[in-house]
């Protein structure tokens, strides 16, 4: 049986290795023959897939961002195209990434109208808006909706979709925490020591945006308090040498974890970190399951902030997934015009300092891991999966 998974950027293509493993466990349960081709990274060529093109690194928030990633993702869908008109697959599934995924559901419907197509990480609609119903085609094009959040289960439900709420997968990755203890030792910090995490980008346009900003005000926090040091883990291969410059550039003292080495050291960092710069993403629920306190931001350029507000109506209540399924503002988060760093310098001292907004942040993380479901999430995904796979 031959499987093809689309997905694109950093998290979708650590959600799609994650997902090709448990499919693979389960295919050979079953003594089935699995072949999995993909558009992802290198996580999930490691894990088994074969790559038809690598998309981790296309991706973009905006219209002026977007322009440098035109002609990767055209030759992207290209080769998608090609290969679906030669060697149509048995089964689809679509991992995040809206805009080419949606694009491709619609084309294999119409095309292929009898192979099942499987959304996974569906796009954010329950939480945000464009226009009056900024609703896209998804429920047109899928035959099963593998829903991460209860919000987003009842919402394509409500539609008419048919949809099953698995968990988050998250829930998965980071079980086996390690002790603070072992932490230090493992990065090689002493018990007199701070750690602050700085987690700029999973896109290019966000070194650009973001970095600059959370380096100002981590800056401001190790002029109060020079105990603090500050890691950056890197998301890309291709972002290595720009972070150490940056980190450099603006006097801050730590270093980078090089994107080689995140995986294996990321679980130790969770656990030594007593706060976090972040953008917003899926890294807000990753460093929320592990306990660590966090201040979000988010920017964009002036004009795509313009057309998104005045032109499309883009409406959101939290820019943090956190926040969003607490529907409250747990964690201090800035986006845009508000974005600056005295204003994440300033909530930083508040956190570090106030035992009881530390335990606020704590209660709430606790609050948040009751609605993200039972662990085995990809587990049970990948049997949905299966299930329509050779039914």
């Amino acid at each position: 049986m031959k499987l093809l998974i689309s997905t694109g950027e950093v998290s979708g293509d650590l959600q799609g290795s994650l997902l090709i493993k448990a499919l693979k466990t389960n295919a050979e349960k079953r003594k089935i023959e699995l072949e999995i081709i993909a558009l992802g990274g290198q996580r999930m060529r490691e894990a088994g897939a074969q790559l038809i093109s690598n998309t981790s690194s296309i991706g973009a928030i905006g219209f002026l961002e977007a322009l440098p990633y035109v002609l990767p993702t055209l030759n992207a869908q290209s080769k998608i195209d090609n290969y679906l008109s030669s060697s149509p697959p048995d089964a689809v599934v679509l991992i995040d990434y809206m805009g080419p995924n949606i694009r491709l559901g619609l084309k294999v419907k119409k095309k292929f109208p009898n192979i099942p197509i499987i959304y996974y990480i569906a796009p954010q609609e329950w939480a945000w808006r464009l226009g009056d119903s900024g609703t896209t085609d998804l429920i047109s094009f899928t035959d099963k909706i593998l829903a991460i959040f209860e919000d987003e289960a009842k919402f394509y439900s409500n539609k008419g979709g048919n949809v099953e709420f698995v968990g988050h997968p998250m829930l998965d990755f980071y079980r086996n925490i390690p002790t603070r203890e072992e932490s230090f030792r493992k990065i090689g910090l002493t018990s007199e020591q701070k750690l602050l995490l700085l987690i700029p980008a999973s896109r290019k346009q966000e070194l650009k945006y973001i970095l600059p900003t959370l380096l100002k005000a981590a800056k401001l926090l190790q002029e109060k308090d020079p105990s603090i040091i500050v890691l950056i883990p890197s998301g890309l291969k291709e972002f290595d040498e720009i972070l150490n410059n940056a980190l450099n550039k603006y006097g801050v003292s730590g270093r980078i974890i090089l994107s080689d080495e995140v995986d294996d050291i990321k679980p130790f960092l969770f656990s030594a970190a007593n706060l976090a710069f972040a953008k917003s993403g899926t890294i807000n629920m990753e460093l929320a399951l592990n306990s660590v306190p966090q201040i979000v931001g988010y920017k964009v350029s002036r004009v795509t902030a313009f057309f998104a507000r005045y032109l499309l109506q883009f409406n959101v209540k939290y820019i943090s997934p956190v926040n969003l399924l607490l529907n409250k503002m747990l964690i201090p988060e800035f986006i845009q015009e508000d974005f600056k760093a005295e204003k994440i310098f300033n909530e930083a001292l508040k956190i570090l300092e106030d035992k009881s907004s530390q335990e606020e942040i704590r209660i709430g993380y606790e609050k948040l891991k009751d609605k993200l479901g039972k662990p085995g999430v990809t587990d049970r995904a990948s049997k949905d999966i299966l299930d329509l796979l050779v039914k």
